[in-house]
C-alpha cells in the first residue's frame, strides 16, 4: 500500500522541482509544484475507469484534455489529506471523476463535515463554500475561484434582513440555504428546497417571510394557508424557463417527463410533470425510469445523471450558470497546488448562521 509521503514524494519528483514552504498563521504548509500535465500511456491507464464514467457524455476527442488534470488531482488531495465537493451543477469530468462527494449544497457541507479530511475544496459557489466552513469551522475551506458568485444569494444582505425584521415585528424570518453567512446569521432559520414547506408549517405562525427567492416562496405558497412575505430574489438559471418553452418541448417530443426546479416560476413548476430539489429530481429519474426526460434546471445536470443512467433519452433545454462554470479542472488543480483560495468566516458571525442552519437540521 502506498503511503502518505510515498505519494508526497512521487507527486513533487513528477514535476522536477523541489517543494516550496509558505508559513501562515495556522503554521507551515507546502505549495506543490505544478505536475507534468501530458497525455501518456500512464495517465490513461490511470483514468480509464475513470473515462467510463463519462463516456455518454464526454467525447473521446476531449478526454486527452481532461485527463492529466484529473490524475494529478487525485493524486495531490492525497497528499492534501482534502476532499473535493462537486455539487450537481458541476461538470461532468469534475462530478464523476475528481468529486468525493457529490449533491446539493447542504448535503455536501454536511458530508463534509462529517469526513475525517482537514481541507475541504467546494466545486460551486461562494455561499457553499461558506456554508462549509460554517460547519466545519476547523477545517480548511478553499475555493477554486473567488468570483464564482450566485445571483440570488446577492440578492440581499444582512441589512436587508435587519429591515426586514424592523418592517415586520415577530414575523418569523426563514432564508433559504442558497444565501451568505452574514444572511443565515440574522434569519431565524434555514431552508433547501426540498424541506421549505415543511419548515415554514413548522414555525407556528400565520405570516412567515421567506428569503431570497420569490419564485421557491410562490410555490411554497400555494401549497400552504400561512402566509407568505416574499424577497424578490431569484436564481438567473431557473428564471429564464418560460411555460411557453416547456410545452414547446412537449409537442417536439411526445411522452416527455418534464421535472422542474422550484427556484423557477410559477407558471413553470404549474406545466410540469413533477417539481422537487435536485436531489428529488435525481431520484426521479432513478426510480421511474422515464423514457424521456427534461430537467428543467442548470443543464449540468442532465449531463450527470445521463452519464449513470440507462434508458432514458434526455432533452437538454440547457440554460447554464456562469458561475458554477467558473470552477474547471485547472482551477481545482491550482487551488490544491497553491492552498487557494481559502474562504473565511469571522468565528462570531459564523457561530451565529451555524444556529439558523441547524435548527433546519433539527426540524428534520
Amino acid at each position: 500500500m502506498t503511503t502518505l509521503t510515498q505519494t508526497k514524494e512521487r507527486f513533487s519528483a513528477s514535476a522536477g522541482s523541489a517543494v516550496a514552504s509558505l508559513r501562515d498563521g495556522r503554521g507551515a504548509f507546502d505549495i506543490l509544484p505544478t505536475p507534468n500535465l501530458e497525455w501518456s500511456p500512464e495517465v490513461e491507464a490511470a483514468t480509464a475507469h475513470l473515462y467510463e464514467r463519462v463516456a455518454k457524455v464526454i467525447p473521446p476527442v476531449e478526454w486527452p484534455f481532461h485527463a492529466p488534470y484529473i490524475k494529478a488531482i487525485n493524486d495531490l488531495k492525497r497528499v492534501r489529506d482534502a476532499v473535493i465537493l462537486a455539487h450537481n451543477y458541476q461538470t461532468p469530468e469534475i462530478y464523476h471523476c475528481v468529486a468525493d462527494y457529490v449533491g446539493d449544497s447542504l448535503q455536501l457541507a454536511k458530508l463534509a463535515a462529517a469526513s475525517p479530511a482537514k481541507v475541504i475544496v467546494q466545486g460551486g459557489v461562494h455561499f457553499m463554500a461558506e456554508t462549509s466552513k460554517i460547519l466545519s469551522p476547523e477545517k480548511t475551506v478553499l475555493i477554486p475561484d473567488l468570483e464564482a458568485g450566485c445571483s440570488l444569494a446577492a440578492s440581499i444582505t444582512g441589512a436587508d434582513i435587519r429591515a426586514l425584521r424592523r418592517e415586520y415585528p415577530g414575523v418569523p424570518i426563514v432564508a433559504y440555504v442558497n444565501t451568505s453567512a452574514e444572511v443565515k446569521a440574522e434569519v431565524d432559520i434555514c431552508c433547501t428546497s426540498s424541506n421549505a414547506l415543511k419548515i415554514v408549517e413548522s414555525l407556528g405562525s400565520d405570516r412567515v417571510i421567506m428569503t431570497p427567492d420569490r419564485y421557491l416562496a410562490e410555490n411554497v405558497a400555494a401549497q400552504t394557508k400561512v402566509k407568505i412575505i416574499a424577497w424578490r430574489g431569484a436564481c438567473e438559471v431557473h428564471e429564464r424557463f418560460t411555460a411557453e418553452e416547456l410545452e414547446s418541448y412537449r409537442a417536439d417530443h411526445p411522452g416527455v417527463k418534464i421535472i422542474a426546479h422550484p427556484e423557477c416560476p410559477r407558471e413553470v413548476v404549474e406545466a410540469s410533470d413533477f417539481a422537487g430539489s435536485t436531489a428529488a429530481m435525481i431520484d426521479y429519474v432513478r426510480t421511474k425510469k422515464p423514457a424521456r426526460v427534461l430537467l428543467v434546471t442548470e443543464c449540468s445536470m442532465a449531463d450527470n445523471v445521463a452519464a449513470e443512467t440507462t434508458g432514458t433519452e434526455f432533452i437538454r433545454p440547457c440554460n447554464f450558470c456562469p458561475h458554477m462554470k467558473r470552477i474547471t479542472l485547472p482551477k481545482i488543480l491550482d487551488s490544491l497546488v497553491h492552498m487557494r483560495e481559502e474562504v473565511k468566516v469571522d468565528p462570531l458571525l459564523a457561530a451565529r448562521a451555524r444556529v439558523s442552519v441547524q435548527r433546519m437540521i433539527d426540524a428534520g
